[in-house]
């Protein structure tokens, strides 16, 4: 943590980290306290598995009606060279798919793509209709000369799925290829020759669905974001890119965007990148938060907000910015190793510290497609760990755990001669992180713990281990 002031909203940290390199540590989806100390991990079992956009979503269940809140998260393969070279940096690889964990984390619903799509880590997104919105992926061969790439190619298209979660049945499809022209790319069809002949002309990077049902769809590779309308798939206004409908004041403008959110009062929000690879000499400029003002009938986007930070950061790819219950901002600098939280009114370049209430790094060069912060309550409907050793002086140490627990206070420790002779040696000692140390002067050689919650009440209880020494 490099800042940490009060005044954050409530709510842990949710992240996927992984590394586009070597990873330090385990790639996984990852809740944390603000103290950086973890809530719960599920570590992935190799390292170029990864997990992505880990959040908290509600499921809707139009079966019985009821709603309950969810974990969400893709799971899959990037192609990131020199690994893969057989689709564009950041594509998703075949296999992939989407979980849904409930508040036991126990797997609700697993959610593929259809039409031959592969499901794309970018978005997941979960609808009051009982539904999955989600970027699918794939490539489409096309001979590519007549925008200046090889005649054998492919380009990397994408389509907006909605899949029903209770039959997995597609109830919903637009596809990027029937509606935008991929010469309005602002990556040269040149590129395929890098990445098995496939051009990476659009990078649709993020849905979201606004009051009326329309689409807000982001094409990072096109700087451009798309108002669709649900029923007829037509545009209904591009902001951005080539084609623009709008105009920029200060400040408004942006280049490789991500997570475009719709804002009430004809704002949008996104992560503006604003670097790196700029093609025609166009000036690079600091990533940032950015909130826009959208003037629909003079076409006019200004500037309502942004967030910067200190040092100034550049992040080539990734990131996100987050609407707080509290008023307050969100967020994660993608290829940049930092999440931070923010005031509402934000800052300016240049005085990124300004209105900065919480700011952290990740380790090493770990980074996160998104960050977010989400209350949440885990319920483990596995039991707390515990393990003992030999301390010093004939003293015992024994640690607790609970994986994914956020209702857990302190602990009880008990201790025997065996396993069924356990007594209260320790009643309560508070939980003093991920893992909690408790040194007892009894000699077990078994040990239990159990779990308290504020009320004192025990709501889990390990297996019996015995001492190592």
């Amino acid at each position: 943590m490099t800042t940490r002031q009060p005044g954050t909203a409530p709510g842990d940290v949710f992240v996927a980290p992984y590394n586009l390199t070597q990873p330090v540590g385990q790639t996984g989806a990852l809740m944390l306290e603000d103290s950086g100390d973890p809530v719960w991990f599920r570590p992935l079992p190799v390292a170029n598995l990864e997990n992505g956009d880990f959040r908290v979503q509600t499921y809707h269940n139009p079966r019985t009606g009821g709603t309950q809140p969810v974990l969400t998260f893709w799971q899959g393969t990037i192609a990131i060279p020199p690994y893969y070279t057989n689709l564009p940096g950041g594509a998703p690889e075949p296999g992939g798919c989407y979980y849904i964990y409930d508040d036991h984390y126990r797997l609700l619903r697993t959610v593929f793509a259809r039409h031959g799509f592969y499901p794309d880590f970018h978005e997941f997104l979960l609808t009051r209709r009982g539904t999955a919105l989600f970027i699918a992926s794939k490539p489409v061969p096309m001979d590519l000369t007549p925008f200046g790439g090889p005649k054998d190619g492919a380009i990397e298209d994408s389509e907006v799925q909605e899949v029903d979660l209770a039959t997995g049945k597609l109830v919903f499809s637009w596809d990027v290829l029937d509606h935008v022209n991929p010469a309005d790319s602002e990556v040269s069809a040149s590129s395929a020759s890098s990445s098995g002949g496939v051009w990476d002309a659009y990078h649709v990077n993020s849905i979201d669905e606004g009051p009326d049902g329309q689409l807000l769809i982001s094409a990072r590779n096109l700087w451009a974001v798309y108002d669709v309308a649900r029923q007829t798939g037509a545009i209904r206004w591009q902001l951005g890119g080539k084609r623009s409908d709008f105009s920029f004041g200060p400040n408004a403008d942006f280049f490789w965007q991500h997570h475009a959110r719709f804002r009430p009062g004809n704002r949008i929000s996104m992560f503006d990148d604003g670097c790196c690879n700029q093609p025609d000499g166009t000036p690079e400029q600091q990533s940032h938060g950015l909130i826009l003002d959208l003037d629909l009938p003079n076409h006019r986007a200004t500037a309502a907000r942004t967030y910067y930070h200190a040092p100034g950061l550049y992040a080539a790819s990734q990131g996100d910015t987050q609407a707080l219950t509290n008023g307050n901002e969100f967020v994660g600098w993608g290829q940049e190793s930092y999440y931070s939280e923010y005031r509402g009114a934000g800052n300016t370049e240049g005085d990124g510290s300004k209105n900065l209430l919480y700011d952290a790094m990740m380790p090493g060069s770990d980074i996160s497609y998104r960050a977010f912060r989400h209350e949440w309550v885990g319920k483990p409907w596995y039991p707390p760990s515990a393990a003992a050793r030999d301390g010093s002086g004939g003293r015992s140490i024994v640690y607790a755990s609970w994986n994914g627990s956020t209702e857990t206070k302190a602990w009880q420790v008990l201790a025997g001669p065996d396993a069924r002779s356990l007594s209260v040696v320790v009643d309560h000692a508070g939980r003093t992180g991920f893992e909690t140390a408790v040194t007892t002067d009894n000699p077990g050689p078994y040990f239990q713990v159990k779990a308290l919650n504020a009320k004192g009440e025990v709501i889990g209880t390990s297996h019996v281990v015995t001492r190592s020494g």
